[in-house]
């Protein structure tokens, strides 16, 4: 059924995928991309992340490029009758992901304890806020308050201005990237096993060591972290920041005194590296102020390109700050497949991503459209679980799906 999933690393793999919005849907596009034969089940109005759709489509720019390579089903879980067909899918089923609120699943009577009693194979994936236990357990969670709550805003941002969040959507991908980690864990775990198991993720939990620089901080200082705004975040490397061009902006970071040294003589400062304020990164750090100025001097005479054309001839790690359209069409992300142009019949022409994993010598599946709301209902209860059409229409009347 669909792309030939042959020499793809997951392919056998069946997925029910309930994910919604970012989250689950970033850890089954995954699975989707290394072979795995996803299911993507909606409510019959269909999952959150489609209701920012203009009028007439079903699809917006995110959800397309998360839900590429699925087929689509509805499926009432609230009828009793929608239940049972779960059951049925879960029996033939090796993994079940979703990223509801803990605890709605089993309100609706299909959560880990019951699915795996229907299918002991079974690998029960829930993405979360905070986790299905705790004292948090219950908190709402969206991307922006786990940023909030996870110490994350409150290092984001200038030390005069308020916390700020991350500009992209952190925390849920952190959370994707987890879920996907689990499942095949889980998967590897079950081969020797024999019996599935329950992986959950709090997006909390995922994004804790992404402070240690700041938690560094606080263990040398004693002091709260402060938002460094684009200074290294436990303020102990110089020259780490982002300085103007006469276009635009440059990121350079100096790691050794080998960096420093090539970037005096790209800056042609020569004379400068037997300054002490400079000699060292403890003295640089020291001198922050006085150093930052320095390159900030240089870098804002040139344009962004040049600096970083100078930086790259002396081996100093620097990047031009590019906008995300320059990034998409990114002649280095499409040369690697990274990044596709395909058409999507709802919203025409876009870009969509691949796969990140790279296993060389496997194939990964070559970009679909996103699926509208129970594209594949007669493909998947018909073909797949072998329902009369007569039936399946009977559970369109009832609502079922």
């Amino acid at each position: 059924m669909g792309e030939t999933r042959a020499n793809m690393p997951l392919a056998g793999v069946t997925v029910i995928d309930f994910g919604q919005i970012f989250q689950g849907p970033y850890a089954t596009l995954l699975m989707a991309k290394a072979g795995a034969f996803v299911i993507k089940v909606e409510p019959p109005r269909g999952e959150p992340g489609r209701r920012r759709a203009e009028p007439g489509k079903s699809a917006t720019l995110p959800f397309a490029m998360l839900n590429q390579n699925k087929h689509a089903v509805t499926l009432n879980l609230k009828e009793p009758r929608g239940r049972e067909l779960l059951f049925r899918m879960v029996e033939r089923a090796d993994v079940l992901l979703e990223n509801f609120s803990p605890g709605t699943m089993d309100g609706l009577g299909v959560g880990w304890s019951r699915l795996h009693e229907v299918n002991p194979r079974l690998i029960y994936a829930s993405g979360t806020g905070f986790g299905l236990s705790g004292p948090d357990r219950d908190n709402l969670a969206m991307d922006m308050t786990i940023q909030a709550a996870s110490g994350i805003m409150s290092v984001t941002g200038f030390p005069d201005g308020p916390p700020v969040k991350a500009g992209p959507t952190l925390v849920d991908f952190m959370g994707g990237i987890h879920l996907y980690a689990g499942v095949v864990t889980a998967l590897y775990d079950r081969d020797r096993s024999g019996t599935g198991r329950l992986v959950e993720v709090a997006m909390q939990e995922t994004v804790y060591c992404s402070l240690a620089s700041s938690i560094d901080y606080y263990h040398r200082t004693g002091e709260i972290p402060p938002r460094p705004g684009n200074r290294q975040s436990g303020m102990n490397s110089a020259p780490y920041n982002v300085f103007p061009t006469t276009d635009g902006h440059v990121a350079i970071h100096v790691v050794t005194e080998a960096h420093f040294q090539n970037l005096l003589k790209a800056m042609g400062r020569e004379d400068l590296s037997g300054d002490p304020r400079f000699a060292t990164n403890a003295a640089r750090v020291t001198h922050i102020e006085e150093t930052d100025a320095l390159v900030a001097e240089w870098t804002r005479t040139l344009g962004k390109m040049e600096v970083f054309a100078r930086t790259k001839e002396y081996r100093i790690p620097c990047a031009p700050v590019r906008n995300p359209v320059e990034v998409m069409n990114d002649p280095h992300m499409h040369g690697r497949g990274m990044l596709e142009h395909i058409d999507h019949p709802e919203l025409g022409p876009i870009v969509v991503p691949t796969t990140p994993l790279r296993l060389h010598g496997a194939a990964t599946a070559p970009a679909g459209p996103s699926p509208t709301i129970g594209q594949h209902n007669v493909e998947i209860y018909g073909g797949w679980l072998g329902l009369a059409a007569t039936e399946i229409e009977e559970l369109r009347k009832e609502g079922v799906i």
